[in-house]
């Protein structure tokens, strides 16, 4: 996938509502609150939050609340962005990891600290140019970033191990699938039947397995649409 490399495994230190300590304070919330990978929360740990947001916002930066990044996009919480990764992860090494909506880069980053590869693409040019910027910050080296329609096949052959959307939409975007090692799993926001409000989702898992696809729902949760087209 094109794009120049971006850094790996760094970290930047606040004061006050962004320091190490309030970040660490974050994954103890996390903890209480079911996620059990803790290499996830490890990641979580490690991945500084508040220079992804605002910097008007950046009191609220380890609060578990949704960030506006303009364009409007969000950040996600910081329980659905472990929970996701969680989901990615299922306690496997991953080699390499597909996400669909880059937005400000923070799961990025903490996919990034998690899998070998990241792959990731986003619609919306500013917000490539913003989260270029912030992982260049983080020095992750291990990501590659293009500014590319996430919601039709990419035309580069990819083989990843897990495929995390962070849009939500009504439907699995099979074209994805074919990006997909056997075994690999999709995490994505899915919206439910026609009764449900089409705006609130579940965390849902579509899993390749050896007889066919598998899928497992999970939380629900709440993102912006999934568009097509670029911006």
């Amino acid at each position: 996938m094109g794009g120049a490399g971006i850094g790996n495994r760094g970290g930047t230190s606040g004061i006050g509502m962004t320091s190490d300590r309030t970040r660490a304070r974050m994954v103890e919330r996390l903890r209480a609150e079911g996620i059990r990978d803790e290499v996830v929360l490890a990641a979580m740990n490690a991945v500084p939050r508040h220079i992804f947001v605002e910097e008007a916002l950046a009191i609220r930066a380890y609060d578990n609340e949704p960030l506006p990044i303009g364009h409007g996009q969000t950040i996600s919480q910081p329980w659905v962005v472990a929970r996701m990764t969680e989901l990615a992860r299922n306690g496997r090494d991953l080699a390499g990891v597909l996400e669909i909506g880059t937005g400000c880069g923070y799961q990025t980053a903490v996919l990034a600290r998690i899998a070998d590869t990241v792959y990731t693409v986003e619609r919306i040019g500013a917000l490539v140019n913003k989260a270029r910027r912030h992982l260049q910050a983080l020095k992750i080296r291990n990501v590659q970033l293009a500014h590319a329609d996430g919601s039709v096949a990419l035309d580069e052959k990819l083989d990843v191990d897990a495929i995390v959307v962070t849009a939500g939409t009504a439907h699995v975007p099979t074209p994805l699938l074919k990006c997909l090692k056997p075994g690999g799993r999709m995490v994505l926001p899915l919206a439910g039947g026609d009764s449900d409000d089409r705006r609130t989702q579940r965390l849902t898992v579509i899993e390749l397995g050896s007889t066919g696809i598998r899928e497992q729902t999970f939380d629900a949760v709440r993102f912006v649409p999934l568009l097509g087209g670029l911006a």
